[in-house]
């Protein structure tokens, strides 16, 4: 369908997961994609090739999300290979799941450096292109829990609801400057972090979940898809949830 073509995406986290899909199927719809990792590795290199296969420019960059030197730094590498960024994907993030009473201080500034502050950062570098473009998607990944909390993830909950907030505010800053903002908040998604549990505990959760299953990475890019177009040319400082019903 092409409707990415002519864009070019910067997907943080885009080595693994919901990150990769994200990655593949803008390929798939014409979009050059960069895609950023703690690390340069094998996995990053064959993804490359994956992305390439689809007759789009791809490259893979190490950088640390949660730093604001390495944010700066990829968003400058970028521009200097592709010309030009698009579309931001904020899809950086991590888990340090445990109760209030036992979480240490690491645990929660570990999330709140890599999950929250790592959407600042980006947002904040990438910013100065899509102001002087005139144009601009960020799109930031948040998460179910984001939105109604948990119990044993107040970390994550808590980066995860900090990026909503953040969403709506610089869809207000920066709509004036056609640049949009908006979340997605995922709901059970079934990727490499899931893998580990049980299907006792997978088939508990689905019962949960109106649609019955778990998500998919590619239910997640799908609608990314729609973000990144000019398709959601009129929609910004929104939160949609991909979660089957889970939260509705």
């Amino acid at each position: 369908m092409n409707l990415l073509k002519g864009k070019t995406a910067l997907v943080t986290g885009g080595s693994r997961g919901i990150g990769k899909a994200i990655a593949l199927k803008y390929a798939q719809e014409g979009a050059n994609v960069a895609f950023s990792d703690i690390k340069y590795d094998d996995i990053a290199i064959s993804l490359e090739k994956e992305l390439s296969a689809f007759g789009v420019k791809a490259k893979g960059y190490a950088s640390d999300a949660s730093s604001f030197a390495d944010a700066d730094k990829l968003v400058n590498d970028v521009m200097a290979d592709f010309g030009t960024i698009d579309i931001l994907v904020n899809n950086a993030g991590i888990t340090r799941d445990n109760l209030l009473m036992r979480m240490s201080e690491a645990e929660w500034d570990i999330i709140i450096n890599v999950n929250l502050k790592s959407v600042f950062n980006l947002t904040k570098a990438v910013q100065k292109v899509m102001l002087k473009q005139r144009s601009g998607s960020i799109i930031n990944m948040s998460s179910v829990v984001g939105v109604a909390g948990n119990a044993g993830q107040s970390n994550y909950s808590a980066s995860k609801a900090g990026i909503l907030g953040f969403t709506k505010s610089i869809a207000q800053e920066l709509g004036s400057r056609n640049i949009r903002c908006n979340a997605i908040a995922p709901g059970f998604i079934e990727t490499e972090m899931t893998a580990k549990l049980s299907d006792e505990v997978k088939q508990e959760w689905a019962k949960s979940i109106p649609l019955r299953r778990g998500g998919t990475p590619d239910d997640v890019a799908n609608c990314c898809i729609f973000l990144g177009s000019d398709l959601s040319s009129y929609i910004t400082g929104q939160v949609i949830n991909v979660c089957g019903g889970m939260k509705t």
